[in-house]
């Protein structure tokens, strides 16, 4: 069993930064790929990133790619979302979230990922 725990969400002004973590329970994190989605009041959740079990490997959506950097301590059982340039439509609610099973063939598929934190708003205002 996992248990995800997100932080670092909050209200900030358009253009500006955020950063999220997630801090993972249990001793098996450095073999999970991990992702962070989020989800917008009356839209469907979306994939935003993921990161492989070394970090080596990192995979973005097309709407956050050069703005947002995803990461991870192994050390800490942490993810981080490092967020830029934020803008009105990036306000969400993130999600964390951990894969312990497919790997990369389904990384931005959210049935892929077994294990789900609680959600931390973000908010973004123009």
């Amino acid at each position: 069993q996992v248990q995800l725990v997100e932080s670092g969400g909050g209200l900030v002004q358009a253009g500006g930064s955020l950063r999220l973590s997630c801090v993972a329970s249990g001793r098996a994190f450095n073999g999970y790929h991990m992702g962070w989605f989020r989800q917008a009041p009356g839209k469907e959740r979306e994939f935003v990133a993921a990161i492989s079990p070394s970090g080596g490997s990192t995979y973005y959506a097309e709407t956050v790619k050069g703005r947002f950097t995803i990461s991870r301590d192994n050390a800490k059982n942490t993810v981080r979302l490092q967020m830029n340039s934020l803008k009105p439509e990036d306000t969400a609610v993130y999600y964390c979230a951990a894969q312990t099973y497919y790997g990369t063939t389904y990384i931005s598929s959210e049935r892929a990922y077994d294990y789900w934190g609680q959600g931390t708003q973000v908010t973004v205002s123009s």
